[in-house]
C-alpha cells in the first residue's frame, strides 16, 4: 500500500549537543528527538530505566481506598477471588496477584470468565458461575469491570463486594464498586497513569500492599521481594500493546529481564515450544509467547494458559505449552481463513470514494480471532474495520481504528444498534443483534465519513531521518539496541534511504515465493533489502527511494546489514 511520507528532520545543532554529551551516534540522537527526549535527565532516565524511578503506587486513583478493603479481607480471612480477563493482560495480572496475594497471608481463589459461554470480562452469567463455584465475599476484578455496573450492582445484592483494577475507560455513572482502582478516573492536577495495562496496575497494587503490610509492621511483608513478578509485567505490558513510555518502559525493560532468568516453569516450557533461541526481546513477546498465552482464550478458556505460567510441575507445564502452541496453529489457520473471505469480499465490493470505514460480520466467524481479522483488514485497506463473528447472543466484534477517529467514541453513536461496547481511541469491542448489522454498517460509515471526508486516507509512515546508504554502517544500526523493547509509543527506526538502483535482480523467497529479496546500491556501498510479502506489491525499479527498518541480520554466524522494505518511491 503506498505511504505518505512524513521525514524528520531535527536540530543539526540539538543532535550534536546529544551525541557529545552521550556518547551516542547521530541517528539514536535524532530518534531521541523525534520521541520527545530533548533534555539529558528524560535521555538517562530513558536509556537506563531504573525500578527506583517508578511513581509511588497510592498516587492512583482510589488505591489506598482498595488496600485497606483488602487488609480488612485479609484480617477477617475473607474468601477473595481474583477475577481476570482471557488475554495476556488479564491473564498475567491473575497470577501475579493471585500468587503473591496467597503468599501474604489473604485466602485466594482465581476465575477467568469464557469467551465463547460467557462473554467479555464481569458479566452477570460469568459473577454468577463464580459465586457458585468459590462462595467469595469480595471479588478483585482485573483487566475489566470498569463498565460492569449491572454485575456489580447484582454481587451487592448478594452481599459480595467489589474492587475493580483495570485501565479501560469507565462508565458513566461508574460502577458501585468498593473501589475501582484505574488511572482513567485521575483529575486534571493528579498523576497520569494512562499508559498502563492491567499488569502494570497489578504490580502497583502489590507495592502498595507491601508498603503497607511493612508501615503496619507486619512480618510476612518485610522481606517480601515483588520484582521477580517483573517477567509477568513484561509478558502483559508488551502483549497488550500499551505505550511503552514511562512507567511501562521501566516496567517492560526491568521485565524483561526478569523474564530471561525466570523460574517459571510453564514460561521456560513455551519458549521451547516456541522455538525460540537466545535471549527474549520484544519481538519474542509480542510474536511469539504473547500468541500462544493469548490462544487459549481465543479459541476455548484461558485456563489452560493461566495454569502454564502459574505451574509448579514440569511434565505439566510441558503438556501446557504443547496445548498452547498447538491451539495457536489453529488461531492462524481459522484467522487466516477468515481474513481470506473479508478480503475477496471487499475486493468486490469496496469503494474507496463512499466506503469511509469496513464492517464484515457472519454468524459462522469465530468470536475468537476476529480482533485479528480486523487488524489485517485495516492495515490492507486503511480504513476503520470491525469484524464481528457469532456468539449465542447474536454477533460480538472487535475494531481496529486509524490515526484521528475515535472508535470508541464512534461506538457510542452507534449506541441504539448495539447491545454492548466499549474500549478505546484505536481499539474496540461490540455486541449486536445480527438484525441490526445492515443499519449498523450504514451508521458506522456515516459516522467515519463526517469525521474522515476530506482527508486522504493513506497511512503515514514516520521516518527518523534522511540517511545515505553509506552511513548505516554496523555501529549506528547496533547503536538503536538502546531503544529496545520498541512498539506502541516507541517505534522501531525507520529512515528513507535515497538515490538508490537494483543491483541485481529480484529473489523470491518464502513457501509461497511471496516476499522478495532485493540487492540496491547507491553506487558506493551494497546491501541486500527484504521486502515481506510483497507478491502484491509493485517492486522497486529505476532510481528510488526506499523507506526502511535498518536492521543487522545473523544468520550461521555471519553479520550483515539488512534493510526491511517498508515503501518506495521514484528518486526526486
Amino acid at each position: 500500500m503506498q505511504h505518505i511520507w512524513e521525514i524528520q528532520s531535527p536540530d543539526a545543532t540539538a543532535i550534536e549537543q546529544l551525541v557529545q554529551a552521550h556518547g551516542i551516534t547521530p541517528l539514536l540522537a535524532a530518534a531521541l528527538i523525534n520521541r520527545g527526549l530533548t533534555d539529558s535527565e528524560s535521555i538517562a532516565d530513558f536509556l537506563e530505566p531504573r525500578l527506583a524511578n517508578l511513581a509511588n503506587p497510592f498516587q492512583l486513583p482510589n488505591m489506598t481506598a482498595g488496600v485497606e478493603r483488602l487488609f480488612a479481607a485479609r484480617e477477617r480471612n475473607e474468601p477473595v477471588v481474583v477475577f481476570g480477563d482471557y488475554d495476556v493482560d488479564g491473564v498475567t495480572s491473575t497470577a501475579l496477584l493471585a500468587e503473591s496475594l496467597t503468599a501474604l497471608g489473604w485466602s485466594i481463589g482465581h476465575y477467568l470468565p469464557h469467551r465463547m459461554t460467557e462473554g467479555y470480562g464481569l458479566s452477570r452469567e460469568a459473577a454468577e458461575n463464580c459465586l457458585e463455584q468459590h462462595q467469595p465475599s469480595l471479588i478483585l476484578a482485573v483487566d475489566c469491570g470498569s463498565t460492569s455496573t449491572e454485575s456489580i450492582e447484582w454481587l451487592a445484592e448478594q452481599g459480595v463486594e467489589v474492587i475493580v483494577l483495570d485501565h479501560h475507560q469507565v462508565s458513566d455513572p461508574s460502577p458501585p464498586a468498593s473501589a475501582i482502582i484505574n488511572p482513567q478516573l485521575a483529575g486534571d492536577n493528579e498523576p497520569d497513569f494512562r499508559e498502563l495495562c492491567t499488569a502494570g496496575l497489578a504490580f502497583k497494587l502489590l507495592h502498595a500492599i507491601v508498603k503497607s503490610g511493612r508501615e503496619q509492621g507486619i512480618a510476612a511483608f518485610t522481606d517480601y521481594d515483588i520484582r521477580p513478578f517483573l517477567d509477568l509485567v513484561a509478558l502483559g505490558t508488551i502483549a497488550d500493546l500499551v505505550p511503552l513510555q514511562l512507567e511501562n518502559r521501566i516496567l517492560a525493560v526491568n521485565g524483561l529481564r526478569q523474564l530471561n532468568q525466570t523460574r517459571r516453569l510453564g514460561l521456560n516450557a513455551l519458549a521451547e515450544a516456541a522455538g525460540i533461541k537466545g535471549t527474549i526481546g520484544g519481538y519474542e513477546v509480542g510474536f511469539q509467547l504473547g500468541p500462544r498465552l493469548n490462544a487459549a482464550g481465543r479459541l476455548e478458556s484461558a485456563t489452560s494458559a493461566l495454569d502454564l505460567v502459574m505451574a509448579d510441575d514440569p511434565a505439566i507445564a510441558a503438556e501446557l505449552a504443547t496445548k498452547l502452541d498447538r491451539r495457536n496453529r489453529d488461531r492462524q489457520k481459522t484467522e487466516k481463513e477468515i481474513t481470506r473471505q473479508v478480503i475477496d469480499q471487499l475486493k468486490l465490493q469496496f469503494d474507496p470514494e463512499t466506503d469511509f470505514a469496513i464492517v464484515a460480520g457472519d454468524p459462522g466467524w469465530h468470536i475468537g480471532v476476529v480482533g485479528i481479522v480486523a487488524s489485517r483488514v485495516q492495515k490492507a485497506f486503511y480504513r476503520p474495520t470491525i469484524i464481528l463473528g457469532g456468539g449465542s447472543d447474536g454477533l460480538h466484534g472487535s475494531g481496529r481504528s486509524i490515526s484521528g477517529f475515535d472508535l470508541a467514541a464512534a461506538l457510542r453513536d452507534c449506541t441504539k444498534l448495539l447491545t454492548s461496547h466499549g474500549g478505546h481511541a484505536m481499539a474496540a469491542g461490540m455486541g449486536l443483534s445480527a438484525d441490526n448489522l445492515g443499519a449498523f454498517r450504514e451508521h458506522f460509515n456515516k459516522v467515519a465519513a463526517e469525521a474522515l471526508s476530506g482527508r486522504e486516507l493513506l497511512p503515514t509512515l514516520k521516518l527518523d531521518a534522511e540517511v545515505p546508504l553509506t552511513e548505516l554502517t554496523f555501529q549506528t544500526i547496533g547503536s538503536l539496541d538502546q531503544l529496545q523493547p520498541t512498539g506502541q509509543g516507541n517505534p522501531g527506526v525507520t529512515v528513507a534511504v535515497p538515490h538508490l538502483e537494483l543491483a541485481a535482480a529480484p529473489r523470491w523467497m518464502g513457501a509461497e515465493k511471496q516476499h522478495a529479496k532485493l540487492s540496491v546500491t547507491d553506487g558506493h556501498a551494497t546491501v541486500e533489502a527484504v521486502y515481506w510479502n510483497a507478491a502484491d506489491q509493485t517492486l522497486p525499479e529505476g532510481r528510488f527511494d526506499l523507506a526502511v527498518s535498518p536492521e543487522i541480520n545473523n544468520w550461521r554466524g555471519r553479520r550483515s546489514i539488512q534493510l526491511k522494505i517498508l515503501d518506495w518511491r521514484p528518486a526526486g
